[in-house]
């Protein structure tokens, strides 16, 4: 039996950015276990630097490789894995995409596709684009190709200070579109009118506005606004999906797997979630097409009822590196149907985008 590590760079169709900067390239660590004739695939959603939480790719390399891998050598069940890992504090991106492997691979093993395997319901999923900060005008330019491709929920990313010129002037062209707008932490409690001027929009949901471990300050801006609230990066567990629900800082949660730790919580904060009434679609990291293929499994789930953030790689990287990437047709996507993640890996994309190889064991 082999781990292995590989960081690999694929740059961007056209730099992507939000209010913690700007991105031209994704820098994915990818797992790769070998164990007789199955070849499980993962990968870890962390960046290069530590800005939409405080992993980064170096510090999941070190736990990876020090912490999280010697308790995975018996290659045990996710969730027997996520139990043990658990036991570590925080760092859920390495956790997860340790306990992802694990799904890959006993999927594999079962012969079942994953989203089958996990249990999911659903034979398509609605997509979603996410669109990055920019000029209004290429931003409605890539709204535009969007709505011809028939995406059926549009979410641009806003920072304080630009909601009025991002906002207003999507909503003058698009006066009717499924509108979300994610803030990515970029406003604070005494930014209370910037915030409730967003209402004016109608927007489907307003993203992770203030901190991004914050709970209580988002359960009294939800009080004020008319705008949903959707929480990103303070949904951390399945604990804290609780305790949002409770005190109403949310009613939308976004589905992250590598955020929350791997699937098998992912689960079960999503059942937590629709148990108290609210929303959930399932959103990405800019991911390659390996890492996609766990969101597509997960939106399966019959619980997710919102469009996510599942666009084809096509609209960010000019070439993924794998061979089967996913295709819409009209705004839905279909899973794989072969066993475990269903990728076929292109070798000599992934060999010319490798930076670096590490052996675990």
């Amino acid at each position: 039996m082999e781990l292995r590590l590989y960081n690999i760079r694929i740059p961007f169709l056209y730099p992507f950015t939000t209010s913690f900067g700007t991105e031209s390239a994704r820098d994915a660590l990818i797992l790769e276990l070998i164990d007789g004739d199955i070849t499980a695939y993962s990968e870890c959603v962390t960046s290069t630097n530590p800005d939409y939480g405080y992993e980064d790719n170096q510090t999941s390399i070190h736990l990876i490789r020090d912490v999280f891998s010697p308790m995975m050598k018996d290659l045990p069940t996710p969730q027997e894995f996520n139990s043990r890992g658990r036991k570590i504090k925080g760092d859920n991106m390495a956790r997860g995409a340790l306990e992802m492997l694990l799904w890959d691979y006993h999927s594999k093993v079962s012969g079942k596709p994953l989203d089958k395997f996990m249990g999911g319901s659903k034979d398509h999923i609605e997509v979603g684009l996410s669109v990055g900060m920019d000029t209004i005008d290429k931003m409605a330019g890539r709204i535009e190709d969007a709505l011809k491709m028939g995406y059926k929920r549009i979410k641009v990313k806003i920072e304080k200070g630009r909601e009025k010129e991002i906002l207003g002037g999507i909503r003058d062209r698009y006066p009717d579109i499924v509108l979300t707008a994610d803030a990515n932490s970029s406003y604070t409690m005494k930014d209370m009118d910037l915030l409730l001027s967003i209402d004016q929009y109608e927007l489907q949901y307003l993203e992770q506005p203030l901190n991004f471990d914050d709970l209580v300050y988002h359960s009294r801006l939800a009080r004020e606004m008319s705008t949903p609230i959707c929480l990103d990066e303070s949904i951390t567990s399945p604990e804290k999906a609780e305790k949002a629900m409770e005190i109403g800082a949310c009613s939308v949660i976004n589905i992250k797997p590598g955020r929350i730790g791997g699937l098998t919580d992912s689960l079960e904060v999503t059942r937590i979630c629709r148990e108290h009434g609210g929303h959930v679609w399932v959103g990405g990291m800019l991911e390659t097409g390996i890492g996609r293929s766990f969101n597509v499994a997960m939106a399966c789930n019959g619980n997710v009822d919102y469009p996510g953030d599942t666009a084809p790689n096509s609209r960010y990287f000019k070439k993924d590196i794998v061979m089967n990437p996913f295709k819409m047709d009209r705004g839905h996507i279909k899973p794989n149907t072969k066993p475990g993640i269903g990728v076929e890996i292109d070798f000599q994309e992934f060999t010319r985008r490798m930076e670096s190889a590490i052996r675990i064991f």
